[in-house]
């Protein structure tokens, strides 16, 4: 039986490892050729060999999603090696925690950067691909922190807000052309993004204790439970849904 995303080329941004390593090798077994897109070379190759090993076609790509020009380089090069994309995974992305008032402009501006920059480059550089091709489904990871404000994380929820609008205001503009964009929120995820949180929380006084995560959340997420919400996203399965906010948080969001 043919995958999900059968004949499709997928471009995954910080698909190398946590959820976007899951996003990758779940989009490759459902038969998307997988071009990964990432800072950490070595890991985007050992998930490039493991997604090889298992049967399925990838390739990674080493570039700052930040930057401009390696962006467009990237996007380039698996064009000319897969054809143009027609499902883009932004998933890239990374966290600051520190009390507002200890927040520098330089945070600001390289959080904004790495988070917010790069969904703007991606989707630039790709969708004039997903043009030519007739269309294609864009998905940008946001996270429960666009709704739920937590202390010390002012910088990373205000990324978060203009990552969820940024799908919402695509989806809107691109629908004449046949290209859907929507996000998916996780809540604390088993990754060692999401442990990182975790640690970096609790050890400026945030409440982020096991009981309190199963108060707010029931349990810690896993990271293939976002990849096959993402998965769902990018697929026909999803042909009606466009602008949408999947929150993957076991009712978080819900309280």
């Amino acid at each position: 039986m043919a995958g999900r995303l059968a004949g499709r080329v997928a471009l995954i941004s910080g698909g190398a490892t946590g959820m976007g390593g899951a996003s990758s090798r779940l989009f490759a077994a459902e038969g998307a050729r997988v071009a990964i897109v990432n800072r950490n070379g070595e890991a985007a190759a050992g998930t490039v060999e493991a997604i090889r090993s298992a049967g399925g076609e990838a390739e990674s790509f080493v570039a700052d999603v930040s930057d401009e020009d390696q962006v467009n380089a990237a996007v380039a090069a698996a064009t000319a090696r897969f054809g143009p994309p027609t499902v883009l995974f932004n998933h890239a992305g990374t966290i600051v925690i520190k009390p507002f008032l200890e927040t520098t402009l330089a945070d600001w501006e390289w959080l904004h950067a790495v988070n917010v920059r790069s969904m703007f480059l991606m989707t630039r550089a790709v969708i004039p691909g997903m043009i030519a091709a007739g269309g294609g489904s864009i998905v940008c990871t946001s996270s429960i922190s666009a709704v739920a404000a937590t202390p010390m994380e002012v910088l990373y929820d205000t990324t978060k807000g203009a990552c969820h609008m940024f799908a919402r205001a695509i989806a809107v503009e691109f629908r004449d052309r046949n290209i859907r964009c929507n996000a998916v929120c996780p809540g604390f995820i088993r990754t060692p993004h999401g442990l990182n949180e975790v640690a970096k929380l609790g050890a400026l006084g945030v409440d982020v204790s096991d009981a309190a995560l199963a108060a707010q959340q029931g349990r810690i997420g896993e990271p293939e439970e976002v990849a096959r919400a993402a998965l769902f996203l990018a697929s026909d399965e999803a042909s009606f849904i466009t602008g949408a906010h999947l929150f993957v948080d076991n009712g978080f969001t819900a309280i």
